[in-house]
């Protein structure tokens, strides 16, 4: 059996005396660490190894250089981060990195517990990487049933009971809380029915006034009413030979849950102003976020009706049951605005999952999918930050919040972010001193201090 360190690193550095200390640091913090003197011995490393890091100085005596390292990873490795290190620090050559893909850039000489820090980082990077793909993965598998994402026990158990209902005939009752998805199960029972070849027709009992709810459903005889000036066939027998999904039933006044009741009892409806009835082969889905028994105590729902419509009852559990579906949902939503929007985004921060897994999502997965979805129309990187989450969920003003970054101190929060800044703004001292609402003189007295060159006629005074 092994003992070889999980994490491989290779360090890349000419200087023998520097590299071998930096060798005995990154071992002595639990590395394994394979050496190499130059660009080219290290390449042919890269090329027969996998490692997880590669830690590389920016310029060498011979040869190849840092830069030609960081391209060759990124085609031939591009799991693997980079670190890039450097005697002479401009802004040119950190923006170059980290365009070209380096995870972080630091300047001799070196802090042992800066790169340690750094490569820790690195690596928690790397691995975050990897399960957002696994997600991704994951998320393929588990859309499977219909259009539905679910693995949760209490998903999987309604699937089961889904794909029973659905191969009888009988009226079913679907119970769940605005924003689980009760019609994309309505549409499941339907597809999976002997019905699948008929037509499936919906409509919102609370969407509409009790007038034109009576006109949908039964239609209408010329000169029934003012504006009948033909007839018009009801969704009841538009529904004919199919399924027929009644959203919130407990919005439907008692008027016409006595004509529902008819349709239910005698399978035929009448067109509101005729006195002959249309014979109709349809079954009927109902689905409620209310209890209609609390209802029918209340005198707001027919009992009878009730009785006749919980022949065979779902419940969808609502997100805050299902809490293991939460990553899933959420990198299937980043990728379908992903895609639409054309943004670069990717992956979900570790920071960022935690507070959408701790959140409560009164709406549910519509809650989940609404809260990606601005979450990637506003956000400019490659992967889902706290600051591009909602504040009322995030507690963060995202206009102001810097870049998560885990542990470390106040002033590795501050580099990340004033580095971050320049890069976006490639390499614009003013740019990014307007984005990071501070003077330009002082964006540069930061940069000096860590290591970092500014061009010349950069420098200008505080504005």
């Amino acid at each position: 059996m092994s003992d070889a360190p999980a994490t491989t690193i290779l360090l890349i550095e000419d200087e023998d005396g520097l590299r071998e200390a930096l060798a005995i640091v990154l071992r002595r913090a639990g590395y394994g660490v394979h050496e190499s003197a130059s660009c080219a011995d290290g390449l042919r490393a890269i090329d027969r190894h996998n490692f997880h890091l590669v830690v590389t100085d920016l310029s060498m005596e011979t040869g190849l250089a840092g830069m030609d390292v960081l391209r060759h990873v990124r085609r031939y490795s591009p799991d693997t981060e980079v670190i890039v290190m450097t005697a002479f620090g401009t802004i040119e050559n950190a923006v170059e990195c980290m365009r070209l893909g380096a995870f972080h850039y630091i300047t001799k000489p070196i802090n042992s517990e800066e790169l340690e820090v750094m490569v820790a980082r690195s690596i928690e990077h790397r691995t975050l990487v990897s399960e957002n793909r696994n997600l991704a993965q994951r998320v393929r598998g588990a859309y499977r049933f219909e259009n539905i994402i679910g693995t949760a026990p209490a998903m999987l158990r309604l699937f089961e009971q889904v794909t029973r209902v659905a191969s009888l005939d009988s009226t079913v009752l679907i119970y769940g809380e605005t924003g689980t998805g009760k019609e994309l199960i309505t549409h499941a029972i339907h597809n999976r029915s002997n019905r699948a070849s008929g037509p499936f027709v919906a409509i919102n009992c609370g969407a509409l006034p009790e007038t034109l709810l009576e006109s949908e459903l039964f239609g209408y005889v010329r000169g029934a009413f003012t504006g009948a000036n033909t007839n018009k066939k009801g969704l009841f027998e538009e529904a004919d030979g199919g399924s027929f999904f009644l959203d919130e039933i407990s919005s439907a006044p008692l008027s016409i849950q006595v004509k529902l009741l008819r349709v239910i009892e005698e399978k035929e409806t009448r067109r509101v102003g005729d006195t002959r009835s249309t014979r109709v082969d349809v079954r009927l889905i109902a689905a409620s976020n209310r209890d209609l028994q609390a209802e029918v105590a209340a005198g707001r729902f027919r009992e009878d009706l009730f009785y006749r419509l919980n022949v065979l009852s779902l419940r969808i559990p609502p997100l805050r049951e299902r809490r293991e579906d939460i990553p899933l949902l959420a990198q299937h939503f980043l990728q379908k605005y992903a895609a639409r929007f054309e943004r670069p985004m990717r992956s979900i921060d570790p920071a960022a999952m935690k507070i959408l897994m701790g959140h409560g999502y009164p709406g549910n997965v519509r809650e989940i999918e609404n809260i990606v979805e601005r979450a990637v129309a506003l956000g400019d990187g490659e992967s889902l930050r706290v600051a591009d989450l909602p504040h009322e969920i995030s507690g963060q003003d995202g206009a102001s919040a810097p870049p998560a970054v885990s542990g470390g101190t106040l002033e590795d929060a501050e580099r990340g972010f004033i580095l971050e800044a320049v890069k976006q703004c490639q390499g614009n001292l003013a740019r990014a001193a307007k984005e990071l609402g501070i003077g330009r003189t002082t964006l540069w007295r930061r940069l000096k201090r860590y290591g970092v060159s500014v061009p010349s006629g950069q420098e200008s005074e505080e504005q």
